[in-house]
């Protein structure tokens, strides 16, 4: 795992790997495909030093990617609490590229200043429930029936994991 060394050159390959997810219709709650264009001002949110994009790489290719967004920005209460996010090429899922992902984002979350990663997933995106719970994180909320794609509900699950350290609730 590495920060993304080149992002404007990694960022077709993210966006090949997200547009997967946005076709399983239950990986993130966007409906339509995202442009590189569109995604441009994404990645510029991403500062290496501070909310880092990082792929996973297998032979050169990127296989997998995961981001720690900034949460609520200008809200500067907040700035110690990150989103982590990550989706993986559908022919790499299920091989632990996501693991190892999390993994790396714990990892290196004291030295960027992270108390608290969080995770919001659709309700019924039963593979991302079951590897944030591997590494800790709690159900900290419910949004029941927030997603419609098209005519079918469900609902947004929050987890969260503190960072060195623990968080009653």
């Amino acid at each position: 795992m590495s920060r993304s060394e080149s992002p404007k050159r990694d960022l077709p390959a993210i966006v090949e790997i997200y547009n997967q997810a946005v076709a399983m219709r239950c990986a993130t709650a966007d409906l339509d495909p995202v442009t590189v264009e569109s995604r441009t001002a994404w990645l510029a949110e991403h500062s290496p030093k501070t909310h880092p994009v990082f792929v996973a790489e297998l032979d050169g290719t990127i296989v997998g990617w995961s981001s720690l967004s900034p949460y609520r920005p200008g809200r500067m209460a907040l700035r110690f609490t990150v989103e982590f996010s990550s989706y993986i090429h559908e022919q790499f899922r299920q091989k632990g590229v996501g693991s190892r992902l999390l993994a790396h984002a714990i990892a290196v979350s004291p030295q960027l200043g992270i108390k608290t990663l969080f995770a919001i997933l659709l309700d019924k995106n039963s593979a991302s429930t079951r590897l944030v719970e591997k590494f800790g994180f709690q159900k900290w909320g419910h949004m029941p029936k927030v997603a419609d794609f098209d005519g079918e509900e469900c609902g947004h699950l929050y987890y969260g994991l503190r960072i060195g350290g623990t968080i009653s609730g």
